[in-house]
């Protein structure tokens, strides 16, 4: 949580499982307690390096063999890297043993954990890095990455390579690679995407209408508040909480579904800032001030606090991304069902908008076995891990297929049929300078308490677009 990295994904997803950094993906206060360099699994046993090996007798319903007959066998050490959040290491211990069960002549090492980013960026600054790398979490920066020379090139391979089903890779995918300067150095592996949620289970007892826009939102927050719960809730020491969630919807809703003004926003032009769409959508925050909407709690509390208060049936809206459910896995009631809507800020008769993100995988370029990288690649892009993913971290991945028949938790069906939605609006990818961002999460702040209005909000905010862009 002491870094965050705004990445707005989207594209029309067939998704597959529901992060992250959100706390999601980047939260170093996960209840998920996969120790670092010990990822533990049914299958693994710890070798003498303190990393987990994946043993023969991994079970290999997750995929097929990563060889063909005319594929060398895989042989040697290959390490893993994966930064353990919100979305858990569950997925990660399964995949390690189905591929080592794939691969019998190949010694896995699975370094996992919360802190492993930190615990492994010596290696990663001395050119001994791991082999294969989940880019989330804190530490890890995939354009910093590409930038001082850490990742390898994917361009030529990834053009036609497929997967250990004979799938094309990219053909699979819902949102397509980033690319740094025409090349593409990390694959987007996980899809997620900021909303707002409530506990369906409650407004079914309370007979509250789960809301679809707006209007119906602030109808039935009139109605939440008046029983004696307060209706919204939010992270304010994290504000991209609320911005993800809250403020970019409504400000694409108020552009007239054009997200073009994010991205004018993201390339630090001024005007954008100063438009109708964006005072517009700050008028939605201070309508829920001025109603008493927002827990006086908020501003002070980080993730899992105002997460906790939503799970006690406190407040009844909390902005999160996907992982929230994972994340919290082990303090949900009994009973407690998650609902969810990618965006409430729409007025009636616009397009639901979703304002999406994604955590990649890449392979180092000072690897020592770049083979069996390559191949967990092939390994890792399969209809069966996407429903694997779904199954087991509770979230979409980036992969196309239909989870409707998995074992995937309801909410995240829910978000895949949103997702999948042609009449949702989903955001592409869209990163703001560090300054700029920091400065719209603390305009928004405070905003939700008062101490400035809209204007001083954009003024907030423009007086540093100003200098950055100088």
């Amino acid at each position: 949580m002491n870094k965050k990295k705004y990445a707005a994904m989207g594209a029309a997803v067939l998704l597959a499982s529901v992060s992250l950094a959100g706390c999601g993906s980047k939260d170093n206060n996960s209840n998920n307690t996969a120790s670092t360099n010990n990822a533990s699994t049914n299958n693994a046993s710890t070798n003498n390096g303190g990393s987990t090996n994946a043993t023969n007798d991994g079970s290999t319903n997750g995929g097929t063999n990563a060889t063909t007959p005319d594929t060398p066998k895989l042989t040697g050490d290959f390490e893993v890297q994966y930064f353990v959040g919100g979305y858990g290491d569950k997925w990660w211990t399964k995949v390690i043993a189905d591929f080592q069960a794939a691969n019998p002549d190949l010694h896995v090492k699975a370094l996992g954990g919360p802190k492993i980013n930190e615990q492994n960026k010596p290696r990663w600054i001395g050119g001994n890095p791991p082999d294969f790398v989940y880019i989330d979490g804190p530490e890890l920066n995939d354009r910093q990455m590409v930038e001082d020379g850490q990742l390898e090139d994917l361009t030529d391979w990834i053009k036609d390579a497929k997967n250990v089903d004979g799938d094309k890779i990219l053909d699979m995918l819902a949102q397509q690679p980033q690319q740094f300067d025409g090349k593409i150095y990390n694959i987007p592996l996980v899809l997620n995407s900021w909303g707002i949620f409530w506990n369906k289970a409650l407004f079914k007892e309370k007979g509250w209408q789960e809301p679809q826009d707006f209007q119906q939102f602030l109808d039935v927050s009139d109605k939440i508040k008046a029983a004696g719960t307060t209706p919204f809730i939010h992270t304010g020491k994290y504000p991209y909480y609320i911005n993800g969630a809250f403020l970019y919807p409504a400000i694409v809703s108020a552009n007239n579904g054009d997200y073009t003004v994010l991205q004018d926003m993201a390339a630090n032009k001024v005007e954008a800032f100063e438009s109708d769409a964006v005072k517009t959508a700050l008028g939605k925050i201070v309508t829920l001030r001025d109603k008493g909407f927002i827990d006086k709690a908020s501003i002070q509390i980080n993730h899992t606090d105002s997460q906790m208060l939503f799970l006690q049936n406190k407040d009844a809206f909390i902005p999160n991304g996907l992982w929230l459910p994972n994340e919290m896995s082990k303090d949900i009631p009994q009973g407690f069902d998650f609902g969810f809507i990618p965006s409430i800020t729409q007025d009636a008769g616009q397009k639901i908008v979703a304002n999406t993100s994604t955590a990649t995988v890449a392979i180092a370029k000072n690897a020592k076995n770049k083979d069996a990288a390559h191949a967990f690649l092939q390994f890792v892009f399969s209809k069966a891990q996407a429903s694997q993913w779904a199954e087991l971290s509770g979230a979409p991945s980036n992969i196309k297929g239909d989870i409707s028949a998995s074992n995937a938790p309801s909410f995240v069906k829910d978000a895949a049929k949103y997702l999948t939605d042609p009449n949702t609006i989903v955001i592409p990818t869209i990163t703001f300078n560090a300054d700029v961002d920091k400065a719209m999460q603390d305009a928004t702040d405070a905003l939700t308490i008062g101490k400035i209005d809209p204007a001083g909000w954009v003024k907030r905010v423009t007086d540093v677009v100003k200098k950055v862009a100088k």
